[in-house]
């Protein structure tokens, strides 16, 4: 999947396209996220911030000329080449269909030419899910996949389960994989 231009919509019926984050799909990417029922839950003025001040590094698939996935990140002030991926997620009805890879190394294709060589997330240790996805993720761009604790229980003010600390280098172009 490559990313298309900001203005253009998908067909109906057609698979998911991807694009970066405009201002309107803050609510709907709110919403993904409370509905994945496994996300923290950010306000909603978060997902609005996030659409207008991170969209070139986030993506959106749209479906039906609504947004049924999403992926944002940001670059980490310290570390200029590493992209952090804060919140990925996909719609129900979309799931199983690869969308949440596909958004993934779209993304890191597309921040590639501003020198981001690492991905980092975290991920707690019960989300089989998402360990699934970035280790295959990792193996499928031929990069190396370290873990770290990051987060500890008591690191919290709520009740909130440990966050491992993932790592995936080098976060090369595909074309450059080949």
């Amino acid at each position: 999947m490559s990313i298309e231009p900001a203005a253009s919509a998908a067909a109906p019926g057609s698979e998911p396209r991807l694009r970066h984050p405009r201002l309107g799909d803050g609510a709907q990417l709110w919403r993904i996220a409370r509905d994945s029922q496994v996300l923290d839950v950010n306000s909603s003025y978060a997902y609005l911030l996030w659409c207008r001040d991170f969209a070139a590094t986030s993506l959106v698939a749209e479906s039906d000329g609504q947004p049924a996935g999403f992926v944002i990140g940001y670059v980490r002030p310290e570390a200029p080449d590493t992209l952090f991926v804060w919140q990925i997620a996909v719609d129900a009805q979309c799931r199983g269909r690869g969308l949440a890879a596909a958004m993934l190394h779209a993304l890191l294709d597309s921040v590639a030419g501003a020198g981001i060589t690492t991905l980092e997330t975290t991920i707690s240790p019960g989300n089989t899910a998402s360990h699934a996805l970035f280790s295959a993720v990792a193996r499928e761009r031929g990069a190396d996949l370290r873990t770290e604790d990051l987060f500890e229980e008591n690191d919290f003010p709520d009740s909130h389960e440990a966050e491992l600390l993932y790592v995936i280098s080098p976060a090369q172009r595909q074309e450059e994989r080949r």
